[in-house]
Formats: structure tokens, sequence, C-alpha cells
């Protein structure tokens, strides 16, 4: 969507507050020991106690108010009561929801307590090259020098991007245009951010696999070549110059 009047920017606002402090004190309340089931209900219950409806259940009858993707798992993963969350897991968190008719969507991974696998190195990766790529985002550019971007600074660290996944426009519905801010330079992509537009910005750096495939659930999805990925995603309002971050309480980048 396009911010062009007041209202219109008070809810986008509102929306995106109630997902970024969800995705906040989710990560925040999450335990060893804890089922994705008990800490997705938490987020459910923080969402419906803000007025906010959860975007995944709401749009596509996804099993679960928040999609909780852990150690392989790079998205959508099921919070299962099955799913036990260990000390050391690579967890991921993503949170969208619809509020008065505004939709806006966040995430961010994270090491559940001590680092006793290493995934710190891969999360920090994530994080720096979301806040750098959120740098170059502005009225005009094209959106396949933020995908050259973002593939670059994996590369330099010793990491892949996820292709077939990607950022989106997001506003008046989850998924508006435009429909692939991809983690690559897609040179057939020669569309550009329009200033005052609401998208969603996010990085999908991969250890192994440069595609994701949907595993037997029909919703979670995991690298084709194994291996972990790190995803941090903010919803912004593109400018002249730095974008509004509207999810910037979520503290992904603290």
């Amino acid at each position: 969507m396009s911010i062009n009047k007041e209202h219109e920017l008070i809810g986008m606002q509102e929306a995106s507050r109630a997902v970024a402090t969800t995705l906040r004190a989710m990560r925040e309340h999450a335990r060893p020991g804890m089922s994705a089931k008990e800490l997705d209900d938490f987020g459910g219950e923080m969402l419906s106690s803000l007025g906010a409806k959860s975007a995944p259940r709401l749009t596509y009858g996804f099993p679960g108010w928040t999609c909780i993707s852990v150690n392989n798992e790079i998205a959508h993963g099921v919070p299962s009561e099955t799913k036990i969350l260990q000390e050391g897991d690579l967890v991921n968190i993503d949170v969208s929801a619809e509020l008065n008719g505004f939709w806006s969507d966040n995430g961010g991974s994270f090491v559940l307590g001590e680092d006793i696998h290493g995934h710190g190195k891969l999360v920090s990766a994530s994080k720096r090259i979301l806040s750098k790529a959120l740098g170059q985002v502005k009225g005009g550019v094209r959106i396949a020098d933020i995908g050259r971007l973002i593939e670059t600074e994996a590369k330099k660290s010793g990491y892949k991007v996820i292709k077939n996944l990607a950022g989106h426009g997001v506003g008046r519905s989850l998924h508006e245009e435009p429909h692939e801010i991809a983690n690559y330079y897609d040179r057939y992509n020669t569309a550009r951010f329009r200033k005052n537009s609401v998208v969603a910005i996010e990085t999908f750096i991969s250890t192994a696999s440069t595609s994701a495939a949907t595993e037997r659930d029909g919703w979670t999805l995991v690298g084709s070549r194994g291996g972990y990925v790190a995803q941090h995603e903010h919803t912004i309002i593109v400018t002249d110059g730095k974008p509004v971050i509207l999810t910037a309480m979520n503290g992904i980048f603290d």
C-alpha cells in the first residue's frame, strides 16, 4: 500500500506496534523445555489482547497464531505440542497480523539460551545484513539492487541466500505489490521502490541451501540441501531518505 493520509499512517503504526511487541514478548518468554504450541498460544493471546488477528491464520488457515521454526526449519514452522524448545536451538518467530484493516509483518531468528551449537554467528550476520539493506532502501532504488546487496554481504560472511523466499509489499493485505523483494540480484526485475509505499524487507541467510522445500505437513519449509537459515524482517515505509521502520520496537537489532 501507499501511505497518503494520516489515518493510513496511524493504522499502520498500530498494526505494526501489535506485531512488534508480540514478537519481542514471545522471544523473551521462550524457555528451554517449552513446547512451540505453548509459546504460540502466548503470542496468540497477546495479539488478541491488542485487538489484532493472526495473519497466517486469517489468510491461509495456518494451524497456529504465529510461525515458529526451529533449527533446520526455515519458515512457516507449525507450532506443535511435540516441538520442544531446547537450549542452544536456532529459533525463528514470525508474527504478522491484521488490525482495523491494516496488516503488518515482522520476524527474527535468535539462539535460545546459551549458544552451545554456534548459531550466533549466523544470526548476527542476518541482522547486520538486514540493517545494511534497510539503510539503502529509498524511493527510486531498484529492488534488484537491494537483493544484490543482501547476496553480496552474505557471500562476504561465508553464507548463501534462499532464493525462492522474499520480502513483499504489505499494508491492506499480507502480501501486496511488490511481491518479490528477493535476497539476490534478479536482473529481470526492473521495479523500483516507491516513496510512501509500505514493504516488508527480510533476509534469508543460509549455511548450505539456496532454495526452500515444503515438508510433508504442507507448511514447514526446510533447505533443499539442509543446513540452517537465519531470517530477520521489518515492515517499513519507503521515503526519500532513511525508511521509517514501523516494527522497530521488536528489538531484533538489540
